[in-house]
This record gives C-alpha cells, structure tokens and sequence, in this order.
C-alpha cells in the first residue's frame, strides 16, 4: 500500500496534538497545586481535630511527615517529581494511595457518566429529529422551549427536586446510594448493572437500577438538550440536501427517507457532542454524586476539598484533566481521519 504526503501530515498533526498536551497538564497540575497551597485552613489542624489534647510536638512530626513543613517550592519540586513518576501520592485523611482511591470510585462515576448519555440519547435525538421536521410548529416550539429550560435549571436544583418528587411524595425511587444494603454483588467491573446481570442477580440489577434512573436524569437532563438543538439543526441543513430530495422524488416513504437518508448523516456532529460530553460528565459530575450520595470520583473530590486533603484533590483533578484532554485529542483524532479537509 502507498504512503501519501497527505497521511504523513496527519500523523505529524496528530503528534503535535498529543504532544500539546503535556504542557496543558502540567498547567492544570501547577494551578490546583497552588491554589490549594494558597487556600485559607489548615489539613494538619483538621487532621488533629478541635479537642486541644494534642501538643505542639505531635502537630510538628505529623507536618514533618506529610512534607508541609518545606518550602512551597520544595513541595512543588517534590509533587512534580511523583507525577513524572507516575504517582499521584497518598491521601492524607485516608491514609491510602490516591490512585487506589480513583480506581475504586471511577466503576461508578462511568456507570453513571453512560447512563446519562444514554438518557440524553434517548430524549435529545427523538425530539431534534422530530422539532426539524416540523420546523416551527406547536410542537417544534415546545421542544425548544423545553431544551431553553433544561440547559438553565442548575443540576443540584433539579436532583433535590426530583428527590422530593419522586423519593419522598411517591417512593419510588430511593433517595441516595448505589445499592440497598441487603444486596451483595460480586465485583468484576466495579458497576453494578453489568456485575448484577453476570452473576445473574435480577433482584439487584432492578435495585441498582432504581437508584442510577435519579442521578443519571439530573445529569442527562442538559446534556439532552444540548443533543436536541444539536441534532435540530443538523436535520434542518440535511434535510434541503440534494440526495434527500432525490430520495423523496423516488417516491420513497417519509420515514425512510428521514430515518435512512437524513438522519444517519445529520448525527455526525452530534456524536461529536456526545463524545465531548462523555468528558466533561465524566469530570464534571461532583454536585450531582454529592446531591444523591453517589460514592464516585467526583464526592471523592467534594471529600477531599472539605478536608484539605492536597493530595487527594490534587490528583482527582489531574485525573479530571487527563480524561478531558484525552477525550478532545480522540474527537479530534477522528474528525482528522473522517474529514480530509479538517487538521488537528
């Protein structure tokens, strides 16, 4: 097979992207450094606790051990030497390493993060599609209107809402948690759902399911709209293209038409929203783990920003910034390769 001038500059595209983004790490990886530094309270006094029965000493060595007794640039040099190294360090509070932390919260946080984009599939793509081919009627204007409103209602607003609606006036579903506490599931991939139907457990696939349906409807909610107005206007454009009126002067059904012809191409940019999405809920998702009690990545980070807890947050963020620049290299890796008229 040939090698084209063209795929030798898409390759070197593609490596400058990449390699662009190790300084946009190390930004992130700075900033939340100092910023945690530079923030009133102290970890030791929170560690320590308000009882006065520990002395001077003790508060010295505890100092001492964590590294907070050396200068800010001893610690920066330090904390930039465990990450080269691949360490994200030990969290203070828990006495664990971060990364440990991570890999035991993250099952749920995807878990949660697919479920909500499953949901914003599932009402976002039905009401563009139909909004576009009935531009400007009744309908058309509701289901914008509807997108206006989920894109504003704040997502902590919306999940106390739903808790009060649906938990507590109906019961039907519980208020916080990923589990009832008289299911055991045997973990193979940390979420639930798939680890309940491989080991065949239906009562528990239907508890845990119970508890995702709240939190992924709070956290799909805005993004359902964003796929709407996306999907909306994709479908206007696609719809006056000159092979969906080909398509209709053959004389075939409506349906066909918009679902085979329109719609397929009409999608292209909003799985390209979805896949950017998948990023910022997977980064993003903190007020709504910590509003249902959802035991991710995200109220690990609440966690550990009420502790002081530098190490924990520090490296939850770094995690944060690595899947979100990681997810946008992806989206732009595919873009290059599907468009030839597109670089990196």
């Amino acid at each position: 097979m040939q090698f084209r001038w063209g795929d030798a500059m898409k390759i070197t595209k593609i490596i400058e992207r990449i390699l662009a983004t190790i300084p946009i790490m190390l930004g992130v990886a700075l900033i939340v450094f100092l910023f945690m530094r530079l923030t009133p309270g102290d970890p030791i006094d929170l560690m320590m606790g308000d009882g006065g029965n520990v002395s001077e000493a003790e508060e010295a060595a505890l100092r001492s051990e964590l590294n907070l007794d050396q200068p800010l640039h001893i610690q920066l040099k330090d904390y930039f030497f465990q990450l080269l190294q691949g360490d994200l360090g030990e969290s203070f509070k828990k006495s664990r390493p971060v990364s440990e932390l991570i890999a035991e919260t993250l099952p749920a946080t995807i878990e949660l993060a697919l479920a909500a984009v499953f949901v914003s599939a599932l009402i976002g793509i039905p009401m563009g599609v139909y909004s576009a081919v009935k531009q400007n009627s009744l309908i058309d204007r509701l289901g914008m209107g509807g997108s206006f409103l989920g894109i504003s209602m704040p997502p902590f607003w919306l999940g106390i809402v739903l808790i009060l609606i649906f938990s507590v006036t109906f019961g039907l579903t519980p208020v916080k948690g990923r589990l009832d506490f008289e299911f055991t599931i045997p973990t193979v991939t940390g979420m639930y759902l798939v680890d309940s139907l491989l080991a065949g457990d239906f009562a528990a696939f239907r508890n845990a399911l119970s508890h995702l349906i709240l939190p992924a409807l709070t956290l799909g909610s805005s993004m359902a709209a964003i796929v709407a107005r996306i999907t909306r206007s994709s479908m206007i454009e696609t719809l006056k293209s000159d092979y969906v009126v080909l398509a209709r002067a053959k004389g075939l059904p409506e349906w066909k038409v918009i679902t085979v012809h329109a719609l397929r191409n009409a999608l292209i940019p909003t799985v390209t929203i979805i896949g950017l999405e998948i990023g910022v809920m997977l980064s993003g998702n903190m007020i709504v783990e910590t509003v249902f009690g959802w035991p991710g990545l995200g109220r690990l980070a609440v966690d550990g920003i009420f502790n002081r807890d530098y190490t924990l947050v520090q490296g939850v963020v770094m995690f944060y910034a690595f899947v979100f620049v990681i997810a946008n290299l992806l989206v732009d890796i595919v873009y290059t390769y599907l468009n030839p008229k597109l670089r990196v």
